[in-house]
Order: C-alpha cells, then structure tokens, then sequence
C-alpha cells in the first residue's frame, strides 16, 4: 500500500500509476519558512487544499517559492490535527475533469500547519513570531462569507465579537479579531508593509475583509487597548492592502467514491471523516479541472511570481468587474438556485439536477435572461463564453460529487449579493425594470419554501448550517404545507422580505416582495407544487434563449 506520509518510498508505484510528484527540497522549503515566511493562509479547508496549495506547489516547484505556505485554522483544530499534521502537511490532490481521466498529484508546498487561536498558544506564539517578521508579505484568507460578518440582522455585534470588543487584543476568538492582534503585534514590531488577500466567494471581498479589520481596531482604540497610529497603519493601503480577487473552482467534500477509487489503487489511509464541528475533510482533496483566479496586483513588500501558476493578476477595476460577472450572474446565482431546487426536490447531485429539463432551463433563464443582460464585461473573461461554459460543462461534469446539500449551506449570508446585486441593476438602470424579473424571485421564493424544513414530497428533511436559520424558521414557524392564507403569509414575509441585510435590498422597494409572496403560496400549496410552480412558470415565461 502506498503510504502518503512516506511517498518517496513508493516512487516507482507512484510514477507506473502517473502520480505528479513535487520536484522541489521539502526540507530547505521547511527551514525557509522558520526563517523567513513569506505566505500565510487563514482557512485549511477543501478550497485551499484543491486550488492554493497547488498554485503553492507549481510555484515550488519552478523555484519561485522556496519557503511554502503556512497553513492556519482559527475554528477547527481537529482539521490540523487530522487533515494535516497527520500526514505530515501533503495532500493527495484529484482533478476530475469531466472526460473522467483523472490527474492525481501530491502537493507538499504546504510548510506548517497551525491552530492559530489563543487556547493553543504553542501555535498562536509560532503565528505571532511570522507576523512579526519582515519578510512576511501577504496572507490569504478562504473562511467564507460568515468569517467577515461582524453583526446580525438586527445590526448588532453577534456575541463573539462583543466578547472581543469588551476583552480587547488579551484573548480574542473571532478569526477577524485575532487578525487584528496578529496585525497589531506586527504594527509594533516595526508597521512592516503586508497585502491581506481574501480568496472569498464574494464581490469586493477585500473591502470586506479591511471593513471587518477596521471596524475591530477602531472599537479597541476606543477602549484604550490601542493606539491611534495603529488605526493609521491599517488605514495606509500602500502599508497594508486589501487586493480584491475572483477566485474560481469547484471544490466540493471529500467523495466516498473517490476515497474507494484511492484504496483500491493502493493508497491506504484515505478515509473521509467529520470533525466534532461538522467539517468533512480527508487526507485528498477532489475538484475540477476549470479554475481561475483573478488577483489585484497590489502587495506593498511584494509577492511570489504568481503570474507562473496560472494567476491573472490585474487592476481593481478588472478584479471586479470578473467577480460581479461570475458571483452575480455566471455562476453563484445558478449554483444556488440548484442547491435549493435540488434539496426541494430530493436531489443528492448537481450533474444529476442538470439532467433535470426544467433545473437545467431554469439556470438557464437566471444566466442569460437575467443577468446577463445587466453584467458588464470584464475584457479578460468573456461572460457569455464562461455562462456557457459553466451550464454545459462544469455542472454537467459527473465526475464532480458536488451536491446541493453542500451548496445550501449559509445561503442566507448570500443571497444579497447573489441575487440582490442584479436586483439593484434593474432598479437603477433606465430601460430595466425589476418587475420583468421571474426567475430570481421564483428562486428566492423556493429558499422560503425550503426554510419550512418539508420537500416537495412532504416529507421533512434538515436544511443545510446557517446562522439565521434558527431566527428564519422561527419567523415562518406556523406556515404549513397547505397553508394558502394571503394576508398571514404576508405578515409572515413581509419583515423577511423587506430585510436589507439578508437581500441587500426591499424587495417590496424593489416591487418584488408580493411577486415572491404569490409563488411561495403557490410552492406551500401541498406535495409537488413546488415541481409545478417551476414547470408553470417556466411553460409562461422560459425557453427564450434562441439568441445566446
């Protein structure tokens, strides 16, 4: 059986099975990183291992990278136990593309894995020292969108960050609050420049991720724990910057196929597992082959030669306009859009949900009929060329085990900008007008739905983690599948609906909050309205995509 922890014992196993193999002195890579770290990453989760440990390890391997990536958790430290220390930092890497000839590779740039959060102060004490270090030039970040969230929808501080707050720099327990201490150990040990990177799914992360920072410090300099020159220092973005990016590639959990497709290859240890805190990880990681990633090149003590890997990296301007084309019309809107139909309708696959003529025209009339007629083009990426893309390749893909259950999760701290940036399109520009919009409310009316806990059967079934899902549901709590009275249902919706912080916009503002009242009363009618509410309008409204 081929060990992953002493893969250069099975070299010639590795080489008659075509594994790629790191080309590059792990050791030498390992003590550069003690010495002069260069490239720390926040979140050891299933992105970071399928798309930054490999632009790590291409850099590695042509010379460009000779101290690696130290790795960081800041939640779940069973993911560094397990996932990583375990198997000495490698990871057994899969890339199914969808002809189904796998490319399989071991990536080793990744230098040292940490547990970073005060309760391990081994780890914190080793994170202190590499923030402290000049050398040190950029931090990448993969947390989701909840890991920037400082409040709730109510607009107040959600309790960790209140705790942090009160506490100041002693103790913190919030990934953006023991940034900040990190940054502030920095800012003394001499204010070195830095380029704080986040590699989230979201548009202007990186304004996200300064706001998020800011907002920590400013209310530490109010209590005293710091100085206002530290507020300077986060504040200089030729010191320290906040480059946007538009990261790309599907990365679903870890696959049971997959798993059994290793073993019986001969790779021993390569079981799936959960963490207590409900992460599936396993010692490989499966993704796709189709990935891009599209940086602002701002990094004030420079960077790795990025550019070498594959990376784009290019003005703001640029980074947005691809983030916008791919988060609010290409990708992440139709992504979601399946994950809640899919769930409804007792799907357990995307590619599965693709085969489905009514899932399949329905992304279809979000992409090309909704937004993108509203989406402009980033010069780099032609949006038209990538929606297609996307439909008929990357969704389709069967050897992707990506499902809609994953998808779901934390579809509330999405929403806003998946669907409610084309919303405030059609509310600002002239000749566009919110009403003509079907399918986006018809989706938005389906998460609702999907809320209530029952699918299209009616049967019930657990909605995927999401931190106002406890909040929503008790909103809809006394709505049932039949429940068909207008003026309660509205009661019901209409402080959902009219939220700006979930949607990023009234939707009764928007003159689409009685819209999405209508379907959702037609989805909650009894079993499979949700199936005929979608083929209803669908049979009104869709199948008008002849000019794309």
């Amino acid at each position: 059986m081929i060990d992953l922890n002493n893969w250069r014992n099975f070299i010639p196993e590795l080489s008659q099975k075509e594994v790629e193999i790191p080309h590059f002195d792990r050791a030498s890579l390992r003590e550069n990183r003690q010495k002069n770290p260069v490239w720390i990453h926040f979140g050891g989760g299933n992105l970071y291992r399928g798309f930054h440990a490999e632009i790590a390890q291409r850099l590695a391997d042509l010379g460009e990278l000779s101290t690696g990536v130290i790795v960081c958790e800041t939640f779940d430290e069973e993911i560094i136990e397990r996932a990583y220390q375990d198997f000495d930092d490698l990871i057994l890497e899969v890339v199914m593309p969808s002809s189904g000839e796998f490319v399989k590779r071991i990536l080793a740039a990744t230098a040292d894995s940490l547990y970073c959060h005060p309760d391990c102060s081994e780890h914190f004490d080793k994170m202190i020292r590499h923030f402290e270090n000049p050398s040190l030039q950029l931090v990448t970040f993969a947390i989701t969108e909840k890991g920037y969230r400082l409040k709730d929808t109510n607009n107040k501080y959600i309790g960790p960050i209140a705790v942090d707050i009160k506490n100041g720099p002693k103790k913190p327990s919030h990934t953006m609050s023991i940034l900040a201490v990190l940054l502030y150990k920095r800012f003394l040990s001499g204010a070195w420049p830095i380029a704080l990177v986040s590699t989230d799914n979201f548009s202007q992360n990186g304004s996200q991720l300064r706001t998020s920072l800011l907002t920590i410090a400013k209310e530490w300099q109010k209590e005293g724990y710091v100085q206002n020159t530290f507020i300077q220092y986060l504040s200089n973005e030729e010191i320290v910057a906040f480059p946007w990016t538009m990261i790309d590639r599907i990365t679903p959990n870890p696959s049971l196929s997959v798993s059994k497709m290793l073993a019986k290859e001969g790779f021993s240890n390569m079981s799936i597992f959960q963490t207590a805190k409900g992460n599936n990880i396993a010692p490989f990681v499966n993704t796709e082959d189709i990935h891009y990633l599209i940086m602002e090149d701002h990094f004030p003590n420079g960077r790795p030669k990025f550019e070498k890997a594959g990376v784009f990296l290019t003005d703001r301007a640029t980074v947005d306009k691809a983030d916008t084309m791919k988060v609010t019309t290409c990708l992440n809107p139709l992504h979601t859009s399946l994950a809640i139909m899919g769930c409804l309708l007792g799907y357990r696959s995307i590619a599965e949900e693709m085969k489905d003529p009514d899932l399949s025209l329905l992304v279809s009339e979000i992409g090309y009929n909704e937004g993108l007629p509203v989406v402009e083009s980033p010069g780099i990426i032609d949006p038209k060329i990538f929606l297609e893309e996307v439909i008929t390749v990357r969704f389709s893909n069967p050897n992707i085990p990506d499902m809609p259950q994953r998808i779901a999760t934390d579809t509330s701290q999405k929403v806003a900008i998946r669907y409610g940036e084309t919303i405030k399109k059609y509310m600002e520009i002239e000749v566009k007008d919110p009403q003509t919009l079907v399918f986006i409310p018809l989706t938005l009316a389906a998460w609702l739905r999907y809320l209530i806990g029952i699918n299209d059967q009616g049967k019930p079934f657990i909605p995927s983690p999401d931190p106002l899902l406890t909040d929503l549901q008790h909103k809809l709590s006394d709505i049932q599948l039949g429940t068909q009275d207008t003026s309660h249902i509205h009661e019901k919706m209409a402080p959902i609906l009219s939220n700006k912080e979930i949607f990023g916009v009234d939707l009764y503002q928007a003159e689409l909050g009685r819209k999405i009242e209508e379907m959702f009363i037609k989805m909650v009618a009894g079993p499979n309205a949700v199936r005929k509410t979608l083929q209803d309008y669908l049979q009104e409204h869709g199948g008008n995509l002849s000019w794309k």
